[in-house]
């Protein structure tokens, strides 16, 4: 069995900040976090317009490798606000409704943070066989005002974000359970790898860009202004995607892939090829446990935003898998976050100064 690569240090900053809220558009305080831990390990720091953070090794090398992740999570906005004290709200994202009756939540004002709750009648007095669904049109939030003044009076008003309280957890000393893992879990796992090529004292031969990008929960916003600005040659991006082995869900749509068995690998038009071969041989040589996945007109992930950059970008996806996407019990394997980072961290290993991942020249 490999070597634990996440140590007690590292695993206190994860728990730090994945507690810490990161909704799109306000993401600035967990970035802050997160470029704290990894200015050890870097020589360079790259902030954009929006909020995204770069750590960059070797700033001064022509050739540039850009390993990346999403800093941002999903939430709500207050929308409206009744005349009694109750709040309405709009996604940030693609926040499920149905999950979210008898939630608690913070409300984020500048007076700071208003504890509410998303009500939902009690069954006793849902008769008549009223058994209607959630609907982003009947859930609403009470933080125990009575007016609208009263509201307004704690610091709320319209376009009030809000994040869902709840923490990181562990669940049978196997799983990392909780809101948010996608993707800051990422964020996470490149740091990792900043901090595992500083203490291992490898030299690169190219400028490496550890990238934390902001707004890719509303259509990869933040990665396409930072692939811009960065120019890259390579990019290796993680994100998460689904397990499929729960209840409810449809293998044939949805593909074969589970939690702790490793990395997904996958193929796609989106995905340079000749990359991703390199990361598979990779793998099979350190044996890393992988999985293979097939994405059809885009991955859905900010591999799309940096392949279709800056005349194209050589790019590959590797995605750690995750049950209950989008919910506040957000699941993954702590092995399989491990290996992702190995995974990435011997890959980088593998890449050449200027090397050319084209079919043929």
């Amino acid at each position: 069995m490999a070597k634990k690569i996440i140590t007690k240090k590292s695993e206190n900053f994860m728990y730090k900040y994945l507690n810490n809220a990161s909704p799109t558009g306000f993401e600035s305080s967990g970035q802050k976090l997160w470029l704290e831990y990894i200015k050890p390990y870097i020589d360079e720091v790259m902030i954009d317009t929006y909020g995204s953070v770069v750590g960059v090794i070797n700033p001064k090398a022509k050739y540039k490798v850009v390993i990346e992740a999403h800093a941002d999570e999903i939430a709500w906005f207050v929308n409206y606000i009744t005349k009694d004290g109750f709040i309405y709200v709009r996604r940030n994202g693609g926040s499920d409704h149905q999950i979210a009756p008898s939630k608690r939540v913070n409300i984020h004002t500048d007076k700071g943070i208003v504890k509410a709750v998303f009500g939902w009648p009690a069954i006793h007095t849902r008769g008549g066989g009223d058994e209607r669904p959630p609907k982003l049109e009947n859930i609403f939030l009470d933080c125990g005002c009575t007016s609208k003044e009263e509201v307004e009076a704690l610091g709320v008003h319209v376009g009030s974000v809000i994040t869902f309280d709840d923490e990181l957890m562990e669940l049978n000393n196997r799983y990392y359970v909780g809101r948010a893992l996608d993707n800051r879990m990422g964020g996470f796992m490149i740091a990792e790898v900043a901090r595992l090529l500083k203490e291992n004292k490898k030299e690169l031969p190219f400028g490496l860009y550890i990238t934390n990008a902001v707004q890719e929960e509303i259509g990869l916003r933040g990665a396409q202004m930072i692939a811009e600005r960065i120019e890259p040659d390579v990019a290796i991006i993680t994100d998460v995607t689904h397990d499929t082995q729960t209840p409810m869900i449809d293998k044939i749509k949805q593909g074969d892939l589970a939690c702790g068995k490793g990395p997904v690998l996958t193929y796609g038009p989106a995905v340079q090829n000749n990359l991703l071969k390199k990361i598979i041989t990779t793998a099979e040589d350190h044996k890393i446990p992988f999985q293979r996945a097939a994405a059809s007109r885009a991955t859905g992930t900010d591999t799309d935003a940096f392949a279709y950059s800056n005349k194209g970008v050589a790019s590959a996806l590797i995605s750690l898998p995750l049950r209950y996407m989008h919910t506040t019990v957000e699941s993954v394997s702590k092995e399989d976050v491990e290996n992702v980072i190995r995974l990435i961290y011997e890959s980088i290993l593998r890449i050449e100064d200027g090397e050319d991942f084209r079919y043929f020249s």
